[in-house]
């Protein structure tokens, strides 16, 4: 509101005695409003025209490069970006000190100073909120982008004994000549309160890096008889298997699950070089599979829930009901429910009146799930539980220069034809396996992948399941076998990874 002494001469702008306008606290307030997102918009008001055009010029020149940017963004750059996080987060932190500057300079060049006492309180005030609501999102931004990158440097820092190095990746062949790359992914169960650690959940991912279409490759937990690579340390200690003296009568375990922790146990195999689990694992997969094992990512199973937990939960068709418990005291009900991260947990890992290869199918559905349901708006608003959840939970000896070829090859598998094998009976024998046939059945399988096309494959009619006869954690190895459980995989046919887990299990393409 103009005073009268201030009243306009001569169709000239109205002019307070110090030569600028005067407002009232409504009018001041939505041009300190309009300045937040219109920087300049205030300081133009005010008759301050050059810090006007500096600051709406620097503005729109920003929004002009960003949209740019944005406009011409694809999965190259945001794999770029992750080695930019730490000056992402000063831009963001410097952006928050900026707006809030801005709107309150933009308070004060209006001259509050006019207004009666209670006018110049009120719109401190409001001045004050809105500085502080600008602001916020910028330093919240900068926050996930610190913890981002914190999350990721401890994440891919290459563990002790990985004979990782980490270091430079040649650009403009990040593969090294390789046409694919095969990531071992695990399931273990360390802990505080547990002694060791036992890989239960054993996949390979093999992975096109030309077109992304990937196989996902699954060995039994309980294999026996497990050969290593020829001329290695394990393979001259058990140069007929992997064999070890039964710590009870009849009880052993010599199966797959326990090759990572014995290799720890030993370091004397390999010249006191400790923590060699890892290497020792990928080596033998790899034998195993006739493939080139080039990372591996574990997980803590443990660990896992508290992720589904900090995701809000998991949605899973669960096809029956599921005991669980020492004493059969739990129950994961049949039909379509949101498990919370105790539940899908014990949903993927229980064996009561089941076994393992019927848990192999329904890790996948866990999987399946949590690859679909971790929708971007979930992860934003869960973000620092999220980040923390996953630093206590995942080892990799993925080297952190390679997160920017990684994050593109992500993006092509998810919108690839992803495929499953499961090494499962009667398939495969796991107590007698023919190494042969499981080589021959993955290269089969990596061969179909190339040309497959992405998309719920086909499963053929009248392909025969895959019936399982296994056993538990410490395998008794003349115990009878459990009525047989099927797994919906046909012999030697790679299926779609959400086969049989119900509709929520579709893979996010």
């Amino acid at each position: 509101m103009v005073t009268p002494d201030l009243a306009p001469r001569n169709g000239s702008p109205p002019a307070t005695r110090r030569g600028g306008p005067a407002f009232g606290a409504t009018a001041l307030i939505g041009w300190v409003a309009l300045s937040a997102v219109l920087p300049g918009a205030a300081h133009l008001r005010a008759g301050r025209w050059r810090s006007g055009l500096v600051l709406l010029s620097c503005y729109l020149t920003v929004v002009v490069a960003v949209v740019f940017v944005a406009a011409g963004a694809d999965a190259g750059l945001a794999g770029r970006a992750l080695g930019w996080l730490g000056q992402i987060s000063l831009v963001f932190a410097a952006c928050a000190v900026a707006w809030f500057w801005l709107v309150i300079r933009s308070y004060v060049v209006l001259r509050p100073g006019r207004l009666p006492r209670r006018g110049q309180v009120l719109t401190g005030l409001v001045a004050g909120v809105l500085a502080v609501v600008v602001a916020v999102p910028f330093a919240i931004a900068a926050r996930y982008v610190r913890v981002s990158e914190q999350t990721l440097d401890s994440l891919f820092a290459a563990p002790a004994g990985s004979g990782q190095a980490g270091g430079a990746v040649r650009r403009d062949d990040p593969w090294a000549g390789r046409d694919r790359v095969n990531v071992l992914l695990l399931g273990g169960d360390w802990g505080d309160d547990r002694i060791g650690m036992r890989t239960d959940s054993i996949n390979v991912a093999s992975v096109d890096v030309r077109t992304g279409n990937t196989v996902l490759l699954g060995l039994p937990r309980n294999l026996e008889h497990v050969r290593f690579p020829p001329g290695s340390a394990m393979a001259a200690r058990f140069p007929f298997g992997f064999q070890l003296p039964e710590y009870r009568p009849g009880w052993r375990e010599d199966l797959l699950f326990s090759v990572w922790q014995y290799a720890n146990d030993h370091p004397e195999l390999f010249g006191g070089r400790r923590n060699m689990g890892a290497e020792v694992l990928k080596e033998t997969v790899g034998h195993i599979l006739g493939l080139r094992i080039d990372w591996y990512a574990l997980a803590n199973i443990w660990g896992f829930a508290k992720m589904i937990d900090a995701l809000g939960g998991l949605v899973v068709t669960v096809d029956r009901d599921i005991v669980y418990g020492l004493h059969n005291e739990g129950v994961v009900r049949s039909g379509t429910r949101r498990l919370s991260g105790t539940e899908a947990l014990w949903f993927a890992r229980s064996r009561t009146f089941s076994d393992d290869f019927d848990r192999m199918h329904r890790q996948r559905c866990v999987l399946g799930a949590l690859l679909s349901q971790a929708d971007p708006a979930t992860v934003l608003t869960r973000f620092t539980e999220i980040a923390a959840a996953t630093r206590r939970i995942i080892s990799t000896d993925v080297p952190r220069p390679m997160l920017e070829h990684l994050v593109p090859l992500a993006w092509k598998v998810k919108h690839a034809a992803i495929t499953s094998l499961q090494f499962v009976p009667p398939l495969i024998n796991t107590a007698y396996p023919d190494w042969d046939r499981i080589r021959l059945l993955t290269a089969k399988a990596i061969r179909a992948s190339v040309h497959a096309q992405a998309g719920p494959s086909a499963t053929p009619s009248g392909s025969p399941t895959a019936f399982s006869s296994a056993p538990g954690r410490h395998r008794h190895r003349h115990s009878p076998s459990p009525s047989p459980t099927p797994v919906l995989s046909p012999l030697g046919t790679p299926s779609p990874i959400d086969d049989g887990c119900g509709a929520h299990m579709a893979m996010a393409r």
